[in-house]
């Protein structure tokens, strides 16, 4: 039996979860890896799994897989699930993966032979109403990946200043009318403060051109949930871990869905450092901890996008440690 481990260290048997999401770009990820059977890899975003179990096809007895997912209802599907078990070498780890190095060092792992990260927001979160991810429900303005964290988008909404709602709306939306956006969020709380997505629709729409509305609306949900979830922050340590963990000739295979995580991706793999300051050695060499296995991002080909329309956007980079 598989066992999950979460923030308070209590382990539970699972199952999983097929129908929870549809892995992206998954062969030519897991092929990123350039997996050995007995290796050490790490899934980082499990979501419904799909990554994790091919990752599992390619290990041997003697390998490992730990999979972290911060969100309980990963964990939760794959207990309900009534599929068979996965193999015992594999590891489930409810946290955010901003800890990873932590968990490594509890696990007693030095090194890891790669790591896999899709950083897309699962389909079953987009689709379950109640999480409040998208407009096309009327729901409570959660967002919250970790039901345990604090602040909501509702808090958000409601609590920051004009400023810092601009700034998150035109760093994480890349809206160039963020201003405009945040002004009319002030100005909209002053009659009722934010509760659901539809009073967030409801303010920011006027704004919002008829032909880019559903776009830009996705923008506005987009910066918000980065915002609620620190997924910038997370994502650079994460990144930074993951550049100290891999041993030599170990894989970083990342698939990205917006400039802003693509940037900082491309960032850590070509400079190993999260703003991309290049440092050369007496003789002019680039110094970096990698060297980039496709100098041009694999993208889902025609036929993925047709049967998943949110692969569209997906970017995958992939690199190895020297």
């Amino acid at each position: 039996m598989e066992s999950i481990t979460d923030d308070h260290n209590k382990a539970v048997t699972v199952t999983t979860a097929p129908s929870y999401h549809v892995p992206v770009l998954l062969q030519e990820s897991v092929d990123g890896l350039d997996i050995h059977e007995g290796g050490v890899y790490v899934d980082v975003t499990f979501g419904g799994g799909g990554h994790s179990r091919e990752i599992l096809r390619h290990l041997g007895g003697s390998g490992h897989l730990y999979s972290f997912d911060q969100d309980a209802d990963a964990a939760r599907r794959l207990t309900e699930a009534g599929d068979s078990a996965l193999p015992g070498n594999f590891t489930f780890v409810l946290s955010n993966f901003r800890y990873l190095k932590n968990w490594m060092r509890y696990y007693g792992v030095e090194h890891i032979d790669g790591l896999l990260a899709d950083l897309g927001v699962s389909s079953h979160q987009f689709d379950v109403a109640d999480r409040g991810f998208s407009f096309r429900f009327d729901a409570p303005l959660d967002m919250r990946m970790n039901h345990k964290a604090q602040e909501t988008a509702a808090d958000v909404l409601n609590e920051y200043d004009e400023g810092r709602l601009a700034d998150v709306f035109f760093l994480y939306g890349e809206l160039k009318n963020s201003r405009r956006l945040a002004s009319a969020v002030v100005k909209a709380r002053t009659k009722k403060a934010f509760a659901t997505t539809q009073d967030l629709v409801d303010a920011v729409s006027p704004l919002l051109k008829r032909e880019r509305e559903k776009k830009d609306m996705a923008r506005v949900f987009q910066a918000l949930r980065i915002e609620v979830n620190s997924e910038m922050s997370a994502l650079r340590e994460m990144l930074l871990a993951a550049t100290e963990l891999l041993g030599t000739g170990g894989r970083l295979s990342v698939i990205t869905y917006h400039s802003l995580e693509d940037r900082l991706v491309k960032n850590v793999m070509r400079s190993g450092n999260a703003e991309g300051h290049i440092t050369q050695d007496f003789f002019g060499r680039v110094e970096t901890p990698f060297r980039l296995v496709n100098n041009k991002v694999i993208t889902p080909g025609a036929e993925e996008q047709e049967k998943n329309p949110r692969s569209r956007s997906a970017k995958l980079r992939i690199a190895v440690k020297i």
